[in-house]
């Protein structure tokens, strides 16, 4: 089956309540195509190896969380973004790109997606952006210490975490029951889980800063991989649209370290 370009973009415009953020680039059709979908191809970021595979998989339209147009960005269509571009004009390819509301969407989010993946129960939310939480609280599925916790993230993740243990002297506990977690670039939020009073906290990346702030306030760090926790909102998405509207919809893992 297949969906209008209008109406496929309609209906994720509404469902994740684009129209409520305030976001660092826009939500929604980036790259208009074909003026008909049939197969989407999703991804974490639209890269050109992402629009590649996608050409190769014979998609409509690609589906991302990374887009592009960046605010504060080079506006002109030259080098990597031009090329990227390019590929996806002469293809007749569509990009949609879901940043923020992709994050917070309360289903299909990625940070809900991330604490499904990884068994959290979830009690509560962490801070406030656009009026949506940045972050959840949660519990673990049973107690664990931080080598626990890396072996568990990194089964279920398919990546061995970066664990930075807080001080056992300011605070910090020998086994890890409550959880504060942010996918993404979202190391900065480390403060709100320490007044959050959790055990530990788990985001995509770490800055230098992080380290000590985790070492002294006594929450334990996880960093987990911008691209590794921010892979199953899209996926997520992409399922409940191709059962809506009777759509082919690939995943397409591009690996990315960080």
């Amino acid at each position: 089956m297949a969906v209008s370009l209008t109406e496929l973009q309609s209906t994720i415009n509404s469902l994740l309540r684009v129209e409520q953020f305030k976001d660092y680039a826009p939500n929604g059709l980036q790259v208009e195509g074909k003026p008909s979908v049939e197969k989407i191809v999703s991804g974490v970021t639209a890269s050109r190896a992402l629009i590649e595979a996608a050409i190769e998989a014979d998609a409509d339209a690609v589906l991302v969380h990374h887009g592009y147009f960046w605010r504060g960005e080079e506006q002109s269509l030259v080098g990597i973004k031009r090329k990227r571009i390019e590929l996806l004009l002469n293809n007749q390819i569509s990009l949609l790109a879901y940043h923020l509301p992709l994050d917070a969407h309360a289903e299909l989010g990625n940070n809900v997606q991330l604490g499904k993946r990884l068994g959290f129960v979830q009690t509560g939310e962490m801070g406030r952006h656009s009026n949506h939480p940045i972050g959840l609280i949660g519990r673990l599925p049973r107690p664990m210490t931080c080598a626990d916790l890396a072996a568990h993230i990194s089964d279920c993740l398919g990546r061995d975490p970066l664990i930075i243990e807080a001080s056992l002297r300011e605070g910090g506990v020998a086994e890890i029951e409550s959880i504060a977690w942010c996918t993404g670039a979202a190391q900065s939020s480390i403060e709100l889980a320490v007044n959050a009073g959790v055990d530990a906290y788990l985001t995509g990346e770490v800055s230098e800063p992080t380290v000590h702030i985790a070492r002294e306030s006594g929450v334990h760090f996880i960093s987990a991989g911008h691209h590794a926790t921010e892979r199953y909102g899209v996926q997520a998405l992409g399922a409940l649209l191709a059962e809506k509207f009777g759509l082919m919809h690939q995943f397409i893992d591009i690996d990315n370290p960080v």
